[in-house]
């Protein structure tokens, strides 16, 4: 039972809405969530990441372009974004979520089908990448995720990795409907049916569903969540070890993933079981968002991602001494769920120790220290083949090193409220809109 300094009472006037909570289907948050989940299935996190290699070969087919010269796009739209997502999050902590998206679906939609239209100059590719790098998180779970938050204390977790999921599924589905688009119609019809899924599903399922909980509402929550890391050095403090540990585990991460297949391929293991580890990667990443967003909002979320960051460490480990099939794809789907969830992990912890005020600001922020990892180790790994000729093994389980740091530094994150996560109670109600 609560004590009875936790108690809260809320009264209804006989001419309120009908009330509902969080654990309800009726609760109006989940039907945010819902249009969430559609707009970052065809945001920039599921639509650039997950199509990009499967223009690579048309692209040079079309204009000679060097797979080099067509892969800087792609540096170019990431660096883009590591610069933006900042300014980006200072807008939606100041407008309606919906006046930030609404414009940048649009920007997003235009910039992604107007590589249809690419000439001979390479310099009209990379424009196009770099305007598409500069509203992408505005289309994406940074957007989203303001608005989800609001609406949620018992149930935020879950409700960030359904959101999420939706990245999942259209990198799954995405890949599957360019590459039928380009085999019947060509690349050039396929940039166009990209653009046009963005503003045909993202779109009108943000403005008519897409907002934030009215502030009235929000009082209650934020008595709720209120803690002890309210203070504004011990915010600062805990952020700054929240950066630090997305920028170790950013480096591990992609570092990994990003060689994935040739590091298998190394092996010996056969391309046939590489695919199929690569579709393990999603489909466990997919899982643990899901189970990482229920535990969330039952225990402390550093020592989650504490457990979470050491399933990435052990998945490291057996890819680095796989020589077979099984244990490559076991590998792959111990790194897919880790991965996975800490995508759920960063909004959580944004929200819980540093409030909502400046949410998406500090989100955007965190967008940036992933960004500058996600570059880096790549590029270490990539240096690491070239030096030594192959994938070694050694390198391999080094490069958990990074990913053990990240987990080790959530020990020094303090309880974030003077309520425990199972304390906040799910039956609180609160009036449907």
């Amino acid at each position: 039972m609560l004590r009875h300094s936790q108690r809260r009472i809320i009264f209804v006037a006989e001419n309120s809405p009908q009330v509902t909570s969080e654990t309800s289907l009726r609760y109006p948050g989940w039907t945010v969530v819902l249009a969430a989940f559609f707009g970052v299935m065809v945001g920039f996190g599921a639509v650039i990441p997950y199509t990009f290699s499967l223009f690579l070969s048309p692209l040079h087919a079309a204009f000679g372009w060097r797979s080099e010269e067509i892969s800087l796009a792609f540096g170019i739209t990431a660096m883009t974004i590591a610069a933006f997502s900042p300014g980006i999050g200072y807008l939606l902590d100041r407008y309606p979520p919906r006046s930030v998206i609404l414009p940048a679906t649009v920007a997003f939609s235009l910039g992604v089908a107007s590589l249809a239209f690419l000439g001979p100059h390479i310099a009209q590719f990379y424009l196009s990448y770099f305007l598409v790098g500069v509203v992408g998180n505005a289309t994406a779970q940074l957007a989203y995720s303001r608005a989800v938050s609001t609406w949620f204390v018992a149930r935020r977790g879950f409700a960030f990795a359904l959101m999420l999921t939706g990245g999942g599924v259209g990198s799954i589905l995405l890949p599957l409907i360019v590459q039928r688009s380009m085999e019947t119609y060509g690349w050039r019809a396929s940039y166009l049916v990209l653009g046009a899924l963005a503003l045909v599903v993202g779109f009108p399922l943000t403005a008519l569903f897409v907002r934030e909980k009215p502030l009235a509402l929000r009082a209650v929550d934020d008595r709720l969540t209120a803690g002890t890391s309210t203070e504004p050095r011990m915010r600062r403090a805990v952020f700054l070890i929240l950066l630090v540990s997305i920028l170790l585990y950013a480096i591990s991460a992609n570092g990994i993933i990003a060689h994935l297949s040739a590091i298998l391929a190394g092996d010996g293991i056969p391309v046939q079981s590489a695919a199929i580890a690569l579709s393990m990667l999603g489909a466990s990443g997919i899982a643990g968002r899901l189970i990482t967003g229920h535990l969330l909002d039952r225990w402390f979320a550093p020592r989650i991602s504490m457990a979470m960051l050491l399933l990435c460490c052990g998945g490291m480990i057996l890819l680095a001494h796989a020589h077979s099939a099984l244990a490559g794809i076991t590998a792959a789907a111990l790194l897919g769920f880790g991965f996975g969830s800490e995508a759920d992990v960063t909004p959580y912890l944004i929200a819980r120790y540093c409030g909502l005020k400046n949410f998406s600001t500090l989100y955007g922020v965190s967008w940036t220290a992933y960004a500058i990892g996600g570059a880096l180790g790549p590029v270490i790994t990539g240096r690491a083949f070239d030096l030594a000729g192959s994938y070694q093994s050694s390198f391999i389980a080094l490069l958990s090193l990074p990913c053990l740091a990240a987990a080790l530094l959530t020990l020094f994150m303090p309880r974030y409220t003077a309520q425990s996560a199972n304390e906040v109670r799910v039956d609180l109600l609160e009036p449907v809109l």
